[in-house]
């Protein structure tokens, strides 16, 4: 899963960014509206995390872009402002929930995973490819019948293959969306934790669904020639 979270209070973001990638989240973080706005609207989050009081143009501004533009990933307004007008506006711009601060790191993680099931049962909380099975909300994984155990990272490793499986994924990809890092050349991360994938997923090496595309990176596909 990845979160943006779009907060220019420095204390907030380490805390938060903390607790996220703890949680197994990637994370991207915006210091300022127009800065939030245009990573929103890039639509690689899974779930925003949005203050209201924000330099440039306000939390309020950012949520009414997205939602014009019709970004629909799930937004939670986290800020000082706990006056019922502001949640009321809020919400009728767009925002999926509001936790105002002092906050709790542990109720908004709630929410956020609330959120993320909502969204959820709204299209699928599973994921098939050939004979494999993973259930998103459940974090199950099975093939062919068979429970396959995973690691929270080879778990979020294999989701990111699963969903975008018949796309080449590169290195550095895979680094910036499963492991929030940038590039590093000589990094062997991403190549340990494929084999590691690949002892528990394709055991046997018969019908594999994790290939190497030499020079590039990986795609998880079935029945590849």
């Amino acid at each position: 899963m990845r979160a943006l979270v779009v907060e220019d209070d420095s204390s907030i973001v380490r805390f938060v960014e903390k607790g996220l990638r703890e949680a197994s989240f990637a994370v991207d973080v915006a210091a300022s509206g127009d800065a939030g706005l245009r990573l929103g609207l890039s639509g690689e989050h899974d779930v925003i995390v949005l203050d209201i009081m924000l330099p440039g143009r306000d939390g309020f501004s950012v949520l009414r872009g997205l939602r014009e533009a019709g970004v629909t990933t799930p937004v939670i307004c986290l800020t000082a402002r706990d006056d019922v007008d502001d949640r009321i506006r809020g919400l009728d711009l767009g925002a999926d929930d509001y936790l105002p601060k002092p906050f709790v790191f542990a109720e908004l993680l709630a929410r956020l995973r609330a959120l993320l099931r909502r969204g959820a049962a709204m299209t699928s909380n599973t994921v098939i490819v050939g004979d494999l099975t993973i259930d998103l909300l459940g974090r199950r994984v099975s093939r062919a019948g068979r429970r396959i155990d995973l690691s929270a990272r080879e778990f979020a490793l294999l989701e990111y293959l699963a969903r975008h499986a018949g796309q080449t994924l590169s290195r550095t990809m895979l680094l910036q969306r499963v492991w929030d890092m940038n590039h590093d050349p000589m990094t062997n991360v991403v190549d340990v934790h494929i084999n590691r994938l690949r002892r528990k997923i394709d055991p046997d090496g018969d019908c594999p669904l994790i290939h190497t595309i030499r020079g590039v990176g990986y795609v998880m596909q079935a029945d590849r020639g």
